[in-house]
């Protein structure tokens, strides 16, 4: 059975279509019941209020939820053609494939098995190791905090789950595809636990079957890194131009560990992701970077917060965007310090380069400080790209185009060199240098 026959057959995101979903799962009695709860939350809310700060400068009178219906999970799925840019030339430890938010296959190297690391269906491990799954899941991501973060956490159908035991370090990277097919719906969910002074890289990358292709993408991540712990989390969204695209992503972060997260997002017509990491133990450090490159009238939106809750903790956030077209790109970044959180060390910035009068980046950072003895800063720029810089390229026989994916690459540069594994940056830069057009 084909997806798009699935569609027709299924009802919507209705009481109608979650009683039915809900009939086709094999799911925990604990995990009925978060469902059950979350979709009451669903249904008693209305969609975000335009005058609330974070949907402000979002709008969503495009997108209709009633020309979706949930992915069917016993209808067989082939999303065959969707493109995988992270893999080439990685040596993986283990790999999961999604499609239309159901995995379709997964591995994992036995030597890392045998060390007890979990890899594999957030459902079924949700079964086969509930009490790993149940401490997390849905555990950093409030049901309260919007109609999609509700939406998610009641019809989530699959996703990945990922366990490192303590004191296990995975020398090589883990890879999870999400795929998805023209007009189908994902609802994946992603669930890293990395136990104390374990380490681990995770490439996760999603696309869609073709380039224009149109979809629904409602999204959680939950990233539970624990004293001593070192996660590398590597994001590239690359769905098709016409896809709504919303998501909320975590991450906890332990005493002593580690967070390197970096973010870049090419896909999608409009894209609202809500991004919050918590240093929860003294000493927590987390590197956040963003990449983001847009085209035609692509709008992406990104929420973000460094929640300091412990004392000599770091947090480094880089956000950079290039823009083209009519494209808009709003980036609102917060650092909070809670009571008690001394030498506080927080640090936000986000650069905007424009290669068109009709784009527009919207950058709004801000502070909120109850501790004593910190530092936190923020910074912030926009502009266009400098035309004597094309000039002297072309001069020395470059074309216009060669010229600006060379100064895009080279604005992109220091987010590059934050990135340890050269295959990864070596795909963002292939997957930006796609983007860019040509301008006489």
């Amino acid at each position: 059975m084909s997806s798009a026959v699935a569609r027709n057959e299924t009802a919507g995101f209705d009481q109608a279509g979650f009683d039915q979903f809900i009939d086709r799962r094999i799911d925990p009695v604990w995990i009925t019941q978060a469902r059950k709860d979350a979709w009451s939350a669903f249904a008693s809310m209305g969609w975000p209020n335009p005058r609330d700060e974070n949907w402000l400068r979002s709008d969503l009178r495009g997108f209709k939820l009633a020309k979706y219906n949930p992915t069917d999970e016993t209808a067989t799925q082939s999303v065959a053609n969707a493109p995988v840019r992270l893999l080439e030339g990685v040596d993986v430890a283990g790999l999961i494939r999604c499609e239309n938010g159901m995995v379709t296959s997964e591995s994992l190297d036995p030597k890392y098995a045998a060390k007890g690391v979990v890899f594999g269906s957030l459902s079924r491990c949700a079964r086969d190791h509930a009490e790993l799954v149940k401490k997390h899941l849905h555990a950093q991501i409030n049901i309260n905090t919007d109609r999609f973060a509700a939406l998610q956490a009641a019809m989530w159908t699959d996703g990945y789950f990922l366990y490192v035991p303590k004191n296990v370090v995975i020398d090589k990277p883990l890879h999870i595809h999400a795929a998805m097919g023209d007009g189908d719906v994902d609802l994946s969910h992603s669930l890293v636990v990395l136990d104390d002074g374990a380490e681990a890289t995770v490439l996760f990358e999603s696309s869609s079957e073709t380039p224009n292709a149109g979809g629904f993408h409602c999204g959680g991540v939950e990233l539970v890194v624990q004293a001593r712990a070192n996660l590398r989390f590597v994001g590239l969204q690359d769905w098709g131009s016409n896809t709504w695209h919303f998501a909320h992503k975590r991450a906890s972060v332990g005493q002593d560990a580690n967070i390197q997260w970096t973010i870049a997002a090419v896909g999608s017509k409009f894209a609202q992701v809500d991004q919050r990491v918590a240093l929860v133990g003294k000493g927590a450090n987390s590197h956040v970077n963003g990449v983001l490159f847009t085209r035609d009238r692509q709008h992406l939106t990104f929420n973000t917060l460094q929640r300091h809750s412990a004392s000599h903790c770091t947090s480094d956030f880089l956000y950079k965007a290039v823009l083209q077209d009519r494209s808009r790109t709003v980036w609102r970044g917060m650092i909070k310090v809670d009571e008690g959180a001394d030498k506080t060390d927080g640090y936000q910035r986000n650069d905007n380069l424009l290669l068109s009068d009709n784009a527009r980046a919207d950058s709004i950072p801000g502070l909120e400080i109850k501790a004593d003895d910190v530092r936190c800063t923020h910074g912030s720029t926009s502009g266009r790209v400098d035309e004597e810089l094309i000039f002297y390229a072309r001069s020395r026989g470059f074309t216009r185009q060669e010229a600006i994916r060379m100064i895009v690459t080279g604005f992109f540069q220091q987010i590059f060199d934050r990135i340890s594994i050269e295959s990864v940056r070596e795909a963002l830069g292939a997957a930006i240098a796609r983007q860019v057009r040509q301008y006489d």
